[in-house]
């Protein structure tokens, strides 16, 4: 399976990006819909905090399994299960929309996607032919989620103000179908899991991989700029609830976010050979820092779209670059354990920082999650200067240290 020929993807690494969009796509128009459907509800913000926190449950639990499953199985079966779970839970809101049966959502979306995510990106990963292309090949699986949330906010918006919730469940139960449909074009067994170069690891757990410096710090980093990324996600619905916006208007918002992030991706696939990986994580940073802070003071709908869109260039170049970075410093027999760590802990952050974020918005005021996302960046600068070259770390690695 050729991954790609003078930077565009071929028909099989296209299958496989499809299948990633059709499912985050399924767990964006569940999130925005529950989320909107509680505060309808008359539910208080910390309510919307904890049913968010519960996408994030399912994937802590189940993503080591996921690793362990991709390096063994690669991307069908992991796959399978993924939309088997997806399906299951976007179908049960299209009944009733009260809050137990959306939690229960959120358990089953959250925990499909994140099974899926792994074996695609171990998949797309094996696709790349040199460090370069990886870090191209990891921005078109990055501009996967981007697109997705570029048109489900708007579309979802547009559903639950001229049709109803009901109808905006039912899109989301639609998508585990297309992935399925897309996913089984993929050719069966195209890849072989790389062999083992070096001595033999030891055959302990994924947590082993923590003893790489490389791979510490970067789920430190990534650990910070997903968190950011999720008071992002809670704020602008309380936010622009508070201020009386319409649905539509925050789907619009959160639009911006994932234009802006999809533009920075694709602007990667053109001029990654140019982009030094520890340059562009501090540079995000330091920008990312910046908008957090002030957000609160944006005015109106124009101001919170401008805001949003700047803060998704910073933290939309991102993902390529950990990812890029993560597959490298990871033994190859074990890059599937790897990204799962990277889930466990970016997930492990998402189920705990949303109900922080509610309990401080309630006692505070409705920006203080983005201050306090603004001081855990400026702390995620000190693992990010630490970075060093992957392909060092892995030679350790191989060599006795993990």
């Amino acid at each position: 399976m050729t991954p790609a020929v003078d930077g565009t993807p071929g028909r099989s690494f296209a299958y496989v990006l499809a299948t990633l969009v059709a499912l985050h796509a399924c767990m964006a128009s569940m999130r925005l819909a529950a989320s909107l459907a509680v505060l309808q509800q008359g539910y208080p913000a910390w309510v919307v905090g904890a049913l968010l926190s519960l996408y994030a449950v399912a994937p802590i639990l189940l993503s080591l399994w996921a690793g362990r499953l991709a390096d063994r199985f690669g991307f069908h079966r992991p796959v399978v299960w993924a939309v088997a779970l997806a399906l299951a839970g976007a179908a049960l809101p299209v009944a009733t929309q009260q809050v137990g049966v959306l939690a229960i959502s959120g358990l089953l979306t959250g925990g499909a996607l994140s099974i899926a995510a792994v074996a695609i990106q171990r998949e797309a990963g094996l696709m790349a032919r040199d460090a370069d292309d990886l870090k191209r090949v990891f921005s078109w699986v990055a501009l996967g989620p981007a697109l997705s949330n570029t048109a489900v906010p708007v579309l979802i918006g547009l559903l639950i103000d001229h049709v109803g919730y009901r109808a905006a469940f039912a899109f989301a139960a639609l998508l585990p179908l297309v992935a399925a449909w897309v996913a089984w074009q993929v050719p069966r067994g195209a890849i072989a899991a790389p062999a083992p170069a070096g001595p033999a690891l030891p055959s302990g757990g994924a947590f082993e991989l923590l003893r790489i410096p490389v791979v510490r710090n970067l789920l430190w980093v990534n650990v910070a700029m997903a968190a950011a990324w999720d008071s992002h996600s809670f704020t602008v619905p309380v936010v622009g609830h508070a201020r009386e916006l319409s649905a539509s208007a925050i789907g619009l918002v959160l639009s911006s976010f994932a234009i802006a992030s999809t533009a920075v991706r694709v602007a990667i696939l053109s001029w990654g050979e140019h982009i030094g990986e520890q340059r562009a994580l501090m540079a995000a940073i330091t920008l990312a820092s910046a908008v957090l802070l002030v957000y609160a003071w944006l005015p109106g709908t124009l101001g919170m779209i401008l805001g949003s869109a700047v803060l998704g260039i910073a933290l939309g170049s991102v993902q390529p670059m950990v990812l890029a970075m993560l597959h490298q410093a990871a033994p190859p027999q074990r890059q599937g354990q790897a990204l799962a760590l990277r889930m466990l802990f970016t997930n492990a952050a998402t189920i705990s920082m949303p109900l922080l974020f509610g309990l401080l918005a309630a006692a505070t005021g409705n920006a203080a999650p983005m201050w306090l996302m603004a001081v855990m960046l400026v702390a995620a600068r000190w693992p990010a200067r630490r970075l060093g070259a992957p392909a060092n770390a892995k030679l350790e690695a191989d060599t006795g240290r993990v």
